[in-house]
């Protein structure tokens, strides 16, 4: 089987890749990727066909997708302060250059595609848990243009007949996952100031709770999605409903790391969601046999690999 891997330098999509290339079912694995975000190391030692492009660009996407059986997409501008600070870009890259690639997979018959949307579409609908079934309320324009996505990649499989898998992920964290930009996600900002010795910064009072999903179990399924050319009429949620709040996850890294993580509190951001929380059931209905790895596991392996990266300390100070 042959797989590409869009997105796949960066944190989930390097992870996913070298899973890939271990899998016995897999013989051939392609990473696109702009680097923009993505960083070529994470890829050192994998035996991967690696091409440099943009989603936007057709040529790249002919070449990463032409001949192989199956596309996972998770090339994407992450971050919702980021899409507030420029909206018209998140769109091109989220929702017009997933529609750019799944008009080159339908044009090279790909067998079968899984696309990453996001939790954040869920927006101000405060129901809990979260249900696929439940609507839709996107609060910023990097959540808007993950709807669109999943909305363009769910009428390709009705329109066209090609077979697609969209998963919506929920706040997924692990190694590989950068502390070192504006833009970085809650986890790997909190460990990577703990292992430092400086100040956590919290958005909020910290009371607000995010369903956290290790990256090792998001590729498990990936794998799993992959192998049985899963798809479905309408999204899935990836995570377990195993929620925790932000003065939760410091708790927990102060128990890991045996001393008190100081904390500076700041104003809440503009788009940030209070509470997310998935129903699951679906989920488990598709992967039964998935066993998804517990959170002090999760974060017992990301501040290792954390504190062994040459990148995450001495050099990103």
């Amino acid at each position: 089987m042959r797989v590409t891997v869009t997105g796949g330098a960066g944190f989930i999509g390097s992870n996913l890749a070298r899973a890939a290339v271990a899998d016995p079912q897999i013989d051939q694995v392609t990473v696109l990727d702009d680097l923009s975000t993505g960083l070529l190391t994470n890829l050192d030692g994998t035996d991967v066909t690696f091409i440099e492009g943009s989603l936007l660009d057709p040529r790249a996407l002919d070449e990463a997708v032409a001949g192989r059986d199956a596309v996972v997409h998770l090339g994407a501008l992450g971050s919702v302060p980021r899409s507030l600070d420029d909206p018209v870009r998140s769109h091109q890259v989220n929702a017009t250059g997933t529609l750019l690639l799944l008009e080159a997979c339908r044009r090279h018959r790909v067998g079968h595609v899984i696309v990453a949307s996001s939790s954040s579409v869920y927006g101000s609908n405060p129901a809990l848990p979260k249900s696929e079934l439940a609507w839709t309320r996107p609060m910023s324009p990097y959540a808007a243009s993950k709807l669109a996505a999943e909305a363009y990649t769910l009428a390709h499989q009705t329109s066209y007949g090609l077979p697609v898998l969209v998963f919506r992920f929920f706040n997924v964290y692990g190694p590989r996952q950068r502390p070192d930009h504006a833009y970085a996600a809650v986890i790997p900002r909190f460990v990577h100031a703990a292992l430092s010795g400086d100040p956590v910064v919290v958005h909020g009072d910290g009371t607000q709770s995010r369903d956290f999903t290790y990256v090792g179990t998001v590729c498990d399924v990936l794998l799993e999605a992959i192998r049985r050319r899963v798809h479905h009429a309408q999204p899935v949620n990836l995570a377990f409903g195993a929620p925790a709040s932000l003065l939760q996850i410091l708790e927990e890294l102060e128990d890991q790391l045996g001393h008190r993580v100081p904390r500076r509190f700041e104003p809440g951001r503009v788009g940030d969601v209070a509470h997310s929380l998935a129903d699951d059931r679906l989920l488990r209905e598709l992967f039964p046999a998935i066993d998804p790895v517990g959170r002090r596991a999760g974060l017992q392996a990301t501040i290792r690999w954390m504190a062994d990266s040459p990148r995450t300390l001495a050099q990103l100070r």
